[in-house]
């Protein structure tokens, strides 16, 4: 209880950890789950990777550093030898889903921009960050669908997590790779050496010129690397720092808006053609990356 009692960490940090907390438990049902679903046939593998996951999240804090490094190498091993898999789904009939379609209409999404509002909400008007505002988004939206229907009960929640995240598999930590990736090539120097680059081009105290380079380098290492996360620390540190919020642009709102351009990896939508999302994405990409830099250049 050391760290929420603590009046040196922030209260942002706090939060942020408690959902940590609950995605970890969730992760953990995930696995207890899988471990008593007879129509798994991997389901020993399954429990164990969802389990010692959850485990890490919920507790990886205080736990040591060799412990946790310890139980991501043993969870990988069900990975690679593809014994983590998935059951019966426990959806409804398509008939409930075609009455529940029916009779919401378009008000289905308003649960998921839910999510995106309380984000902003957070990263604009509070000190909590838009990763809370995300968490308490998610909790909105689910008494959002409790209300629309009586049948939405918190394990509908917990078995529709688990259905998800036994559908996606392994490729679910792939975010979180790509971070730790992003991370390691930070300390490596990467960010410098974009900075010294970037340094010879730039006016010095050009702002809107930093935004423009900081977004277009922001697409272009996601390409790289097949998602954003791995590109949102190196270009911060190489660019976002020391052109851009250096000069007193807001770091919420630039940061939030710029690592909004990411690429759903291939693989996890099993797709023929490794470019293919950039393909289909090409014309939406294009236009949300001129009218974001514009947002980010009239509101910074």
């Amino acid at each position: 209880m050391d760290f929420f009692t603590n009046p040196d960490i922030l209260l942002g940090d706090k939060l942020l950890e408690i959902l940590y907390i609950v995605m970890g438990l969730v992760l953990i049902y995930t696995g207890v789950r899988n471990l008593t679903d007879q129509t798994n046939p991997h389901r020993y593998g399954s429990a164990f990777f969802w389990t010692v996951l959850g485990v890490v999240i919920a507790g990886g804090r205080w736990l040591p550093a060799i412990v946790n490094g310890g139980l991501i190498f043993a969870m990988t091993i069900p990975a690679i030898a593809k014994r983590v898999s998935k059951g019966e789904s426990r959806l409804p009939s398509k008939a409930y889903m075609e009455k529940m379609s029916d009779k919401l209409g378009m008000k289905i999404f308003i649960p998921a921009l839910s999510i995106g509002v309380f984000a902003i909400l957070f990263a604009l008007f509070t000190n909590l960050g838009a990763l809370v505002g995300v968490g308490v988004g998610v909790f909105a939206a689910m008494l959002i669908l409790m209300f629309f229907s009586r049948d939405n009960r918190p394990s509908t929640f917990l078995d529709d997590a688990a259905d998800m995240l036994g559908t996606v598999g392994p490729l679910s930590m792939l975010p979180m790779l790509l971070a730790s990736l992003g991370a390691v090539f930070t300390s490596a120097g990467v960010g410098t050496v974009i900075s010294n680059a970037v340094g010879t081009i730039v006016p010095e105290g050009n702002v809107n010129i930093g935004i423009i380079i900081y977004a277009l380098g922001m697409v272009i290492f996601t390409v790289i690397m097949g998602n954003a996360f791995a590109a949102i620390t190196v270009m911060t540190v190489g660019i976002g720092a020391p052109f851009v919020f250096s000069h007193g642009a807001n770091p919420a709102l630039i940061g939030m808006v710029a690592a909004n351009f990411n690429i759903v990896p291939v693989a996890m939508l099993e797709m023929k053609d490794k470019y293919g999302v950039i393909k289909n994405q090409l014309f939406i990409a294009l236009f949300m990356l001129v009218f974001q830099i514009a947002y980010m250049i009239l509101f910074k």
